[in-house]
């Protein structure tokens, strides 16, 4: 019986539910025997002038070791993430003349225990000259305050895709010339804080061997490695990088943070070990954030429903310092048409530095920003027709025999149904019932009013430009296998996932497969987890690693048995090698294993995808609003992902909860705010309202499985896909609950507040 397509359960939380998992602070190792603990002074200030730091106090206390300023730490400033950003826009390890956000480290703290660190860090006293903060990115980008004044600009990056076979520019009359129907809206994508239940942690120490340590809470080991010998300017192999178990990533801890290589830097300074796990308050303020975008929508089409053209144009909040948020519209604008046969699209955008704290890749990383964009548009669209919203979809989307399909803005799809997901949505919703009680509250006059949101999605996985991973299969002379692979887990259950793979291939127990993962001294090369990558890659690269294995195996059995290695099979069922398949006692993979050495049997290999691939789906939410109160309520989450075809459905529904609950408090609750001198309002789990399980209905998740031609094992990633059609949906939901009263648009999130400003006001204006 094959293994794949079943529901095989996770292997790895036993170690999980009973307190066995090991992260970054649980580490003891002979390298860290000893760690001083850090602990960084931060600016309270978003834009000041530092006048002056006196660390006399803090220095005499016992048990401190040393307390270090920006004139003391020659590291050179971060440059930005990409050669497209203004290179004028270096964010220093320290702040040493200006702060540009509140949570700018300006000084880090040594001492011997973590609570002594704490205490000095807090008795350092910092004189700051405030100045005039930008915090708002639409008034950023008129230059007025310079976050960065030797750069002479905000604009750190622009951007810019489509039109409509290459002849349509962003011409407004010329883009919708012909348009019966136009709707234009301004959009907010707000800010929102990643919030892992393991906030960033890392500790190094040098060993014996001369080279340097670490442990890091990272979802990329093998680039980050790259980044501490790059910074510290060591040669290649000097670092030694261990992920152990990662509490959760979503996006931000994709490669290390400045403050991660500060400590390694502090452990060859200090020759000592020395150890750093941020609070959650510290995280909040100065761990990378996501989305952020204000977005202009502008849709037109016939009456009858059918869209010819959409714009989109996007102003990117990349906060002090650019990261990977500066460089995401460009995964926005490959996917501004959507599931959408519209034959002119264009796409716009500008970055824009605010002093506020950088954004980075936050899951879905500018996909779920597109897809937001688009479908509320859709929706505004078919009001403005006066059209069902789910039947102006249906006439527009890409028909399932035109794949592959390529979009106004350039980008080929590899596979889909997207009409096949949106009917199994609406049919298992029970759309028409749904739309019937709606209109019988109505005619009621119920003060609890019903709204349905639709939204269709499609995204792009492994990166625009596709990739490769690698893994290495040992079988071992005692039959056990090991798969070395270059994904890191922090939660996917990759290790259940690649002992699946192992096993079918190999034809043994699930059982006798160790995955080991997330060590560099393993596994020197690996693009680690990110990107909803990891099957469709790293997978992959473990389905053909095992194929060669057997390969090398039946020429190894065929001279135990004295036969071609091309007539040797092996016997999946039985784990056994013979002739011709002949079945009986022949060697198994402990004898082949065993007769190649002591060190086993073991093969290689990377696989190159030679494209990216496109989940779809469809998500119907149905909410209630109290239009007293302004309560939201989400009744019910049907939602089709179609990520090809499904390794193994436990998990693939794991990542799909995960995603809906991620999309869904972003539309209904997620905020990270600041107020207009840029101090966050929302730096603690208390004011940041994050959603739990008894928020959140039990989702109902249709299965469709529609295979890509892109890799062997028909899969295409699944790890974001929930949080990328579940926010639209909501907020359409939202909406149309309120349609009836004039409210025609609320901006993110749907709180209380936000839903009972929008009917009074529309109240107002009758």
């Amino acid at each position: 019986m094959t293994l794949l397509g079943r529901r095989v359960l996770r292997t790895e939380d036993q170690r999980f539910l009973t307190g066995r998992a090991s992260y970054v602070d649980d580490v003891r190792a002979p390298e860290l025997e000893g760690a001083a603990h850090v602990a960084f002074v931060r600016s309270p200030v978003a834009s000041g002038r530092i006048l002056d730091i006196d660390a006399g106090a803090a220095r005499s206390m016992p048990g401190v070791v040393a307390v270090l300023t920006a004139a003391e730490v020659d590291l050179p400033p971060e440059p930005p993430v990409d050669e497209r950003v203004h290179q004028g826009m270096a964010r220093p390890y320290l702040a040493g003349r200006l702060v540009r956000f509140v949570g700018e480290p300006v000084a880090v703290v040594v001492a011997g225990d973590r609570a002594t660190a704490a205490d000095a860090a807090a008795g350092v006293a910092v004189a700051y000259e405030p100045l005039p903060a930008v915090v708002d990115v639409e008034q950023a980008a008129g230059d007025g305050v310079l976050v960065h004044a030797g750069a002479g600009t905000n604009t750190a990056a622009r951007f810019e895709a489509g039109g409509g076979d290459g002849e349509v520019g962003g011409d407004a009359e010329e883009l919708f010339a012909g348009c019966e129907v136009v709707v234009r809206r301004r959009l907010v994508n707000q800010r929102v804080a990643a919030c892992p239940l393991e906030p960033r942690s890392v500790a190094a120490g040098w060993g014996d061997d001369g080279r340097l340590h670490v442990w890091s809470s990272t979802q990329t080991p093998q680039a980050s490695r790259a980044v501490i010998e790059t910074a510290l300017g060591l040669p290649a192999g000097t670092v030694h990088l261990v992920a152990p178990d990662v509490g959760g990533g979503f996006g931000p801890k994709i490669g290390l943070h400045r403050e991660d290589v500060l400590v390694c830097w502090l452990a060859r300074t200090l020759r000592r070990p020395v150890r750093w796990t941020e609070g959650r308050t510290e995280n909040m303020a100065a761990m990378g954030h996501g989305r952020a975008q204000v977005q202009t929508v502008t849709i037109g089409g016939r009456r009858d429903g059918t869209i010819l053209a959409y714009r989109l144009d996007v102003l990117q909040d990349a906060g002090a310092y650019p990261r990977d948020g500066a460089i995401l519209p460009e995964l926005t604008g490959a996917m501004a048409a959507g599931v959408y046969d519209i034959p002119r699209v264009h796409f716009r955008a500008r970055s824009v530095v605010t002093n506020t704290m950088s954004t980075t890749s936050y899951r879905g990383a500018g996909r779920p920003e597109a897809t937001a964009a688009l479908e509320r548009a859709v929706d505004l669209f078919a009001a403005g027709a006066g059209l069902d919203p789910a039947e102006v979809r249906r006439r527009n989307l890409v028909p399932a025999g035109a794949f592959p399909h390529t979009t106004a803005v350039g980008t080929t799809y590899d596979t889909g149904d997207y009409a096949g997901a949106l009917d199994r949505v609406l049919d298992a919703a029970g759309y028409g019932e749904l739309r019937a009680e709606q209109a019988r509250r109505r005619q009621a006059g119920d003060v609890v009013a019903l709204g349905l949101g639709v939204s269709c999605y499609v995204e792009v996985t492994a990166g625009l430009r596709a990739g490769q991973e690698t893994a290495t299969v040992i079988v071992r002379p005692d039959g056990g296998v090991v798969v070395l692979t270059g994904t890191s887990p922090h939660g996917q259950g990759h290790a259940t996932a690649w002992a699946t793979i192992a096993a079918e291939r190999l034809g043994i127990g699930p059982e006798r497969v160790e995955v080991v993962s997330g060590d560099t001294d393993r596994v020197p090369v690996g693009g680690g987890t990110s990107g909803s990558r990891s099957l469709q890659l790293g997978g992959t690269a473990v389905h053909e690693a095992c194929g060669r294995l057997v390969d090398a195996a039946r020429a190894r059995a065929g001279e135990l048995l004295g036969a071609p290695a091309d007539q040797v099979v092996l016997d999946g069922a039985a784990g056994r090698f013979s002739v011709g398949g002949a079945g009986g006692d022949g060697p198994t993979w402990a004898d082949v294993a065993g007769a190649a050495g002591p060190d086993g049997l073991q093969a290689e290999a990377v696989f190159r995808a030679p494209t990216p691939t496109y989940p779809f789906g469809a998500h119907l939410a149905v909410v209630e609003v109290d239009t007293e109160t302004g309560q939201v309520t989400l009744r019910r989450m049907v939602t089709v992902d179609d990520a090809g075809r499904v390794l193994n459905p436990l998990l693939a529904e794991g990542q799909r909860h995960g995603g809906i609950a991620q999309g869904v408090g972003q539309a209904l609750w997620e905020e990270m705010a600041y107020d207009g001198d840029g101090v966050p309002l929302t730096a603690d789990l208390a004011s940041y309202a994050m959603p739990t399980a008894g928020d959140l209905p039990a989702f109902e998740l249709v299965a469709m499985e529609t295979p890509t031609p892109v890799n062997p094992l028909g899969a295409k990633g699944i790890g974001e896909s929930g949080a990328i059609g579940s926010t639209p949906a909501v907020q359409n939901a939202v909406v149309d609950a309120l349609a009836h009263l004039g409210v025609d648009h609320v901006d993110l999130p749907c709180t209380p507040e936000r839903v009972w400003r929008a009917i009074v006001t529309a109240r107002d204006a009758v």
